[in-house]
């Protein structure tokens, strides 16, 4: 407690010390996301080579191949903060690294949500071919905004001081 009775916020650590935690915590979130991206493009890769490949339509074989190359797009992104660090590891830039590699990061996120919106779409059009499909994934894609963006915006806007 400070002799003025406020609460002191932050923590007392150097930018180094700082963005050694901050590096930290953003490849724990990144692991989380690769996993994910890296399952759901194994998939999407696997399916070119089914019969039931042969049986897309058009606009559905469209949607595959633009949800492959998103899902591509979207590892690149995730894997590329373990490129980053290791390339500038040592070069006395970390909080620099921090930044970019937070960045590949938030767009890695913006990607797997566009792949994972697209493959939901493709499966559900091949598996119900009804008119209902884009609301339902409209639907999920709100839900996706919410809690990756839309909540954890608010936190911050509601709980970071000023």
């Amino acid at each position: 407690m400070e002799q003025d009775g406020s609460r002191r916020r932050g923590r007392n650590e150097t930018e180094e010390e700082r963005a050694d935690r901050m590096w930290t915590e953003l490849i724990q979130e990144v692991r989380v996301a690769q996993m994910g991206v890296q399952i759901l493009f194994g998939f999407l890769l696997t399916v070119v080579f089914t019969p039931t490949y042969e049986d897309l339509s058009g606009t559905d074989e469209t949607i595959y191949i633009v949800t492959v190359v998103l899902g591509a797009c979207a590892t690149g992104a995730l894997i590329g903060p373990v490129s980053l660090h290791r390339l500038v590891s040592g070069r006395r830039i970390k909080p620099q690294a921090v930044r970019w590699a937070s960045r590949l990061t938030l767009l890695g996120l913006a990607l797997l949500l566009v792949t994972t919106s697209s493959s939901l779409l493709l499966i559900l059009r091949v598996a119900t071919h009804d008119d209902y499909v884009p609301y339902l994934v409209a639907g999920v894609v709100c839900w996706y905004l919410l809690c990756w963006f839309g909540l954890p915006m608010w936190a911050r806007y509601r709980h970071t001081t000023r």
